[in-house]
C-alpha cells in the first residue's frame, strides 16, 4: 500500500477527478490502480487560493518499482503501519482490586474503557450528572433562569468540559502509538459522524458528543464496570506513602488499586483537598482573555473568498498567534465557527466564558478565545495553587461587572482600542446567555492582558484582513484554557511522584489540553496500569 500526500484539487471537483489526479500523480494507467481510499482531507486556504488537499492510500501494481522511481519523495511513500496495539486482557488469576477512576471526561472514560475491556471492571466516580440530565441543567441555567448548580454545569458532569465545546478532535501531540486513529474509530462506533475519520480538523459538536459519551459508558457497564453519578470525592486516605481509598461527600469509602484522578482543569476544591493531603503540585503557565465574536459570514469571506458559503467547506475556522512588545503572546483558542459564547463557571459568584458549536456550525457568529499567556511569576509561584486564586479574582470581577446575576461583561473591539467603556450593541449581536452588560474590560482583566490584546490586533488583521471590525464583541472572562497546576508523575510508570497507587491523568493534572489529548492520556495511564498487573 502506498501513501500519497498533498494531492490538491479544486473545491468543486468531482469524484472521478480525484482518481484521475491520483493516477497522474503516480504516472500509472487506470488498470494499474487496484483500489484507493481517502486517509485525510484538508482545506487549504492559503495564498488567496482555496482547494482540498488529500492524503490517499492506494494499492497499485508494481508497488516496489514505483517506490524506487519516486525515491526520497516524501509525498509518495510506503504506507506506515498505524495499528494501535492494546495491552492484552488481564488473565483472571491476575485480577487484583478493582481500579477506581475519578472523573468521566474523555480521559476517565477512555481509561475506563480500556480497563473494562481488559477485564478489570473499573469503578468510575463522577461528581456531576449523566450527560442528558446535565445538558438539561446547563441549558436551563443559560436560557430559562434556573439556579446555577455547582455540581452540574459546563465543567462538571459526564463527558467533562469538552461536552459543551466545539468538540474538536485534533491535537498537536505526538502519537507514535497511534492512539488517535483508534480513538476516532471508537467514536464513530459510538455514534460520531464518519467524516471525523478523514477530516484534517475533525469536530463532533456538542449535540453528537452526548450520544458518544453515553455509548462509551454503556459499554463499560456491560463489561462489569460501574459508573456512579453524584459521587463527589471529598477526601482521600493516604497510608505510608500510598493512596488507599477515596472518601465521597456522603462519607462512603471506596478502596481501589489503582486510583486514577482524571478530574479536569476546574476541580479546584479537589486540587485543594489533595494539596492538604500532601499530594505534590507544581504551578504552571496558563492563559486568560476573552471570547471574541465576529459574523461568521465575514470570517467565511475573509478566508474562502469567492468560495464562501460553499456546502463542501462549511463555516470557516481561523487560527492565529501574535508575539507582542509586552513580551507575551496572544493567540486564538478553541475557535468555534458558527457557534455560541456560553456561561462556563463551576463555582457560584463567578463568570467564566467558553465557546460551543453544534456539529452543523450553523449559528450566525464565529467566536474564539482571544488569550494571553500567564506565567507563575504573574500570580505568585511561591504557592503551587496560586494560579487558581488568580483565575478566581478575574472571575469574581467579571461577575460583579455583569451585575452579579451571571450576565457577562462585554465590550466592542473599537471601544477597547479607544480605551472607553461600551454603551451598547453594534452590528454584531452577542450570543452569550444569560446575557451581557456593556462594560470596560480594563476593570476586569489585568493591565498586561489588555495591553497584549491591543498590541496583537494589528498583527492579526495583517493576516486576517477585516478582523479589526469595530463592532466585534469581546466577552469576559475566558480563564479556563488549561489547568493552572501540574501533578508530577513518574514518566515511565505514570504514578504520582512520592505517592504510590495514585495516577494523575489528563487535563487537570497538567498532561493534556483538549478532548483527544485527554482521551489519549487516559489510554496511556490505563496501559501503564495493565502493564504493571501483567508484570506481577
Amino acid at each position: 500500500m502506498l501513501q500519497i500526500s498533498q494531492l490538491s484539487l479544486p473545491v468543486d471537483h468531482s469524484e472521478p477527478m480525484l482518481q484521475t489526479a491520483l493516477g497522474e500523480r503516480l504516472g500509472i494507467t487506470p488498470s494499474q490502480l487496484r483500489k484507493f481510499h481517502i486517509k485525510q482531507r484538508a482545506i487549504d486556504a492559503r495564498r488567496q487560493r482555496v482547494a482540498f488537499s488529500y492524503t490517499l492510500l492506494a494499492e497499485v501494481e508494481n508497488e516496489a518499482s514505483l517506490l524506487k522511481r519516486f525515491g526520497k519523495d516524501p509525498q509518495v511513500i510506503a504506507a506506515p503501519d498505524e495499528t494501535y496495539r492494546e495491552v492484552q486482557a488481564t488473565p483472571e488469576h491476575r485480577l487484583t482490586d478493582r481500579p477506581v477512576i475519578v472523573g468521566t471526561g474523555p480521559c476517565g472514560l477512555f481509561a475506563g474503557l480500556l480497563l473494562a475491556r481488559a477485564g478489570r471492571k473499573p469503578i468510575l466516580l463522577e461528581r456531576g450528572k449523566a450527560a442528558g440530565d446535565r445538558a438539561r441543567d446547563v441549558t436551563g441555567f443559560w436560557r430559562r433562569g434556573w439556579a446555577f448548580d455547582a455540581e452540574s454545569n459546563v465543567q462538571f458532569g459526564e463527558g467533562g468540559a469538552g461536552t459543551f465545546s466545539d468538540g474538536k478532535l485534533y491535537t498537536q501531540i505526538r502519537d507514535r502509538e497511534h492512539r488517535i486513529p483508534w480513538l476516532l474509530r471508537e467514536m464513530v462506533a459510538a455514534g460520531a459522524p464518519e467524516d471525523i475519520l478523514v477530516k484534517a480538523r475533525p469536530h463532533i459538536g456538542t449535540d453528537r458528543l452526548i450520544k458518544v459519551v453515553r455509548h462509551v459508558r454503556e459499554e463499560i457497564i456491560s463489561l462489569g464496570g460501574e459508573v456512579r453519578f453524584g459521587s463527589r470525592v471529598a477526601d482521600v486516605i493516604v497510608e505510608h506513602g500510598t493512596l488507599r481509598a477515596v472518601v465521597l461527600a456522603d462519607g462512603s469509602v471506596i478502596e481501589g488499586a489503582p486510583i486514577i484522578f482524571a478530574i479536569g482543569h476546574s476541580s479546584r476544591d479537589t486540587f485543594e483537598m489533595l494539596h492538604r493531603r500532601g499530594v505534590p503540585f507544581e504551578a504552571k503557565p496558563f492563559s486568560v482573555g476573552v471570547r471574541i465574536e465576529h459574523p461568521q459570514r465575514l470570517i467565511d469571506q475573509m478566508l474562502y473568498g469567492k468560495w464562501a458559503g460553499h456546502e463542501r467547506l462549511g463555516s470557516a475556522p481561523y487560527k492565529f498567534v501574535a508575539h507582542c512588545k509586552t513580551g507575551r503572546a496572544a493567540y486564538s483558542f478553541c475557535m468555534c465557527p458558527g457557534g455560541l459564547v456560553v456561561a462556563a463557571n463551576s463555582e457560584p459568584g463567578m463568570v467564566v466564558t467558553n465557546g460551543m458549536s453544534s456539529y452543523a456550525r450553523a449559528e450566525a457568529n464565529a467566536n474564539s478565545g482571544f488569550m494571553v499567556d500567564v506565567r507563575p511569576s504573574d500570580y505568585g509561584e511561591h504557592h503551587a495553587l496560586a494560579g487558581i486564586e488568580f483565575q478566581r479574582k478575574i472571575e469574581r470581577a467579571a461577575f460583579a461587572a455583569g451585575g452579579s446575576n451571571y450576565h457577562a461583561p462585554a465590550q466592542l473591539l473599537g471601544d477597547l482600542l479607544a480605551n472607553r467603556a461600551s454603551r451598547g450593541q453594534g452590528s454584531v449581536k452577542p450570543s452569550y446567555e444569560p446575557g451581557v452588560v456593556w462594560s470596560d474590560l480594563r476593570e476586569i482583566l489585568p493591565e498586561f492582558v489588555i495591553e497584549t490584546l491591543k498590541q496583537a490586533l494589528p498583527q492579526i488583521a495583517h493576516k486576517l484582513p477585516g478582523y479589526l471590525l469595530e463592532d466585534a464583541v469581546l466577552t469576559a472572562a475566558e480563564t479556563r484554557s488549561s489547568s493552572p497546576v501540574r501533578i508530577p508523575r513518574n514518566p515511565e510508570s505514570l504514578v504520582c511522584e512520592g505517592l504510590a497507587n495514585f495516577y494523575p491523568a489528563g487535563e487537570g493534572a497538567g498532561y493534556a489540553g483538549g478532548i483527544i489529548s485527554a482521551a489519549a492520556d487516559g489510554m496511556r495511564v490505563a496501559e501503564a496500569v495493565l502493564r504493571q498487573v501483567l508484570a506481577k
